[in-house]
């Protein structure tokens, strides 16, 4: 029964992120016509600031699918990474968007483009009212998930380029001062930057196949040793595959007894509990090799 019930969860999730993709390229389309048409460099950033939530969308969607995929004798973990692949390239995009951002922003303060305040307040409604429909949708499916939970936080964080774009309507129409709309630009690329300098930090520690952050390797490699008839942890690894897949090796020096008096699968469930159970970062997929004192001997470049 539960686990109906998780799977009728995860789908109401995916189906709700799928109608939020669906609002946000609405949303996308419209705001660069509107771009286009009145020449407003914030409602353009917006709009990228939008192009980068459907790419997220767009991921979050594909990877769910591609990790239903099985494994096979080319792929031993799937397509797991196809979603670390994707957000490295949306850094990349999103950083040549920033660039882009400060360039034409202060060219803008140097020579005001004629904006026309109105248009901007049109385009900007339409932006926020895609983003409520969008939160009422993600609301209403009530997913749990971490694909659901950052969509909601970039539907909040594309209601404030919105906004942003509102004021600048608003102050262009009141007093004509134009150079709101750089204002708009450089405050609604400044709430991309961030964002887009982690997810690039992340993507890159995937690749690098570095050390899970939350997890400390002399920590767990203590815990390690702490266990019944464990004499020696080297040729330790700890990396991700995704984001959410952490996965470990170790070659672990036990007490030769284990193997003659059969507690040596006692030893290992003892190894897997304790890096799934005692960690901030609960390493599920584990490998270890148990081996004799005598086994080190003859065995070629290990190391710590």
């Amino acid at each position: 029964m539960h686990d109906h019930e998780h799977a009728h969860g995860a789908g109401a999730g995916v189906r709700a992120l799928a109608v939020v993709l669906g609002i946000t390229t609405a949303v996308l389309v419209a705001e660069v016509v509107g771009a286009t048409l009145t020449g407003s460099l914030a409602l353009l950033v917006d709009a990228a600031h939008v192009l980068t939530d459907v790419l997220g969308l767009g991921l979050a969607l594909t990877a769910a699918r591609l990790a239903g995929r099985a494994a096979t004798p080319r792929r031993t973990y799937g397509w797991a990474r196809a979603e670390v692949l994707g957000a490295a390239a949306q850094a990349a995009v999103l950083l040549g968007v920033g660039l882009f951002v400060a360039v034409e922003a202060v060219q803008r303060f140097v020579a005001p483009a004629e904006v026309p305040g109105p248009a901007l307040l049109v385009f900007g409604v339409i932006g926020l009212a895609g983003n409520a429909a969008s939160f009422l949708v993600l609301r209403h499916a009530g997913a749990a998930d971490l694909n659901s939970r950052a969509a909601r936080l970039e539907v909040l964080n594309d209601a404030l380029g919105s906004i942003g774009v509102l004021v600048a309507g608003v102050v262009i129409a009141l007093t004509g001062w134009t150079r709101a709309d750089g204002v708009a630009a450089l405050v609604i690329g400044a709430l991309i930057v961030p964002r887009t300098l982690l997810l690039l930090r992340d993507a890159v520690d995937v690749l690098l196949e570095s050390v899970p952050r939350g997890l400390d390797l002399d920590e767990l490699r203590t815990h390690l040793l702490e266990q019944q008839h464990v004499l020696a942890v080297h040729d330790l690894h700890v990396t991700r595959v995704s984001s959410s897949l952490p996965v470990l090796s170790a070659h672990v020096v036990v007490d030769s007894g284990c193997f003659r008096d059969g507690s040596a699968p006692a030893v290992l469930d003892a190894l897997q509990h304790c890096v799934a159970a005692h960690f901030p970062v609960s390493v599920t997929h584990s490998t270890f090799q148990l081996e004799p004192p005598a086994h080190t001997e003859h065995e070629a470049d290990t190391h710590a």
